[in-house]
């Protein structure tokens, strides 16, 4: 009962921070010149994701539990599609692809691809070492990521917006209080993330779950509260781009962080130590982002109900996971 009330605190100090994370990025945004879109895919993304990058250092460098830091991460990549259809429930007018760039297509497509290169490693029965326990698909990880963000960037060098910074006066003062400010959220967000993993065992030893179940459901979804955050803040601002950059960058970095937590996993390889259970969420994380990219390639007419055609096969697609994820464990 105890952890799961430390467990609750710590979720509740992430999204409290990561709401005002969204404001102080905005700001940053405006005062820069910085496009929304390109912000949301890099600053945004990549500090939204730091609760996963120390639950992974966490799980798996301190407690040695590798199903617990991959269900982590894997679990976040779909909830952070899952946080496009509750953007789209609260979206007033067409649907919310309506509303965005066509460009974010190539986000959604890159993170196919690495999400397809963590079930080869899901799969294969063993990797070829690189650098004593560090499998070789951890170097493609960071390196497809890296050759990601150039294509981003060049993508996104023509952003409107861009290049073009508002409150030149009163800029250097402001940005260094921005960056103060946001640095110290960012430094809240991780230091209640690196609790949560020790919390999350002791959830587990109570209730009888398996790791891949745990991991998935309670870790990822209390460490993508600031991505929820985020993303609800960015949408009352009206920067609706900037909300679905953020998101799908984030899966992009996530996949970044699992080599990240293979170096610091001592035990062996992290994702052949892992239960193939974890192959479940990424076929639905690839799934989900294809219904994105068909949702911002060709659309449709505007929503009738609360939601439109592809986020409501987004939002199936997450419940049919976590059934089946669940009657797995």
């Amino acid at each position: 009962m105890t952890d799961a009330i430390w467990f609750t605190l710590c979720a509740a100090l992430i999204f409290f921070s990561g709401s005002r994370l969204s404001h102080y990025g905005d700001r940053i945004a405006e005062v820069t010149g910085v496009g929304r879109a390109w912000l949301g895919l890099i600053l945004l993304a990549t500090v939204s994701s730091l609760p996963e990058l120390f639950v992974g250092i966490g799980s798996a460098g301190i407690q040695g539990n590798a199903d617990l830091a991959v269900g982590d991460v894997l679990g976040s990549c779909v909830f952070n599609l899952l946080i496009l259809s509750v953007l789209d429930a609260f979206h007033k007018g067409p649907g919310l692809f309506h509303t965005v760039a066509p460009k974010h297509v190539l986000i959604a497509a890159l993170g196919i691809v690495l999400l397809a290169l963590v079930g080869f490693g899901l799969f294969l029965p063993r990797q070829m070492p690189v650098m004593g326990w560090v499998g070789v698909l951890s170097l493609v990880f960071v390196g497809v990521y890296i050759m990601a963000m150039r294509m981003m960037h060049r993508q996104y060098a023509g952003e409107p917006g861009a290049d073009a910074a508002q409150d030149k006066g009163s800029a250097p003062g402001e940005l260094r209080k921005l960056f103060l400010w946001y640095g110290l959220h960012a430094l809240v967000v991780i230091t209640a993330a690196l609790f949560l993993p020790g919390f999350a065992e002791g959830i587990m030893a109570a209730t009888g779950l398996k790791a891949s179940f745990v991991g998935t459901l309670l870790l990822a979804t209390s460490t993508s509260l600031p991505e929820i955050a985020v993303s609800m803040a960015a949408l009352r601002l009206g920067a609706v781009d900037m909300a679905v950059s953020s998101l799908l960058g984030s899966n992009l970095f996530n996949i970044v962080i699992l080599a990240i937590d293979d170096m610091v996993y001592r035990e062996g390889f992290l994702l052949k130590d892992a239960s193939n259970v974890h192959l479940v969420s990424v076929f639905s994380t690839i799934i989900m982002s294809a219904i994105v990219i068909v949702g911002l390639s060709f659309r449709m007419a505007p929503k009738r109900f609360l939601l439109a055609w592809d986020t409501f096969l987004i939002l199936v697609v997450y419940v049919i996971n976590l059934v089946v994820l669940y009657r797995i464990a």
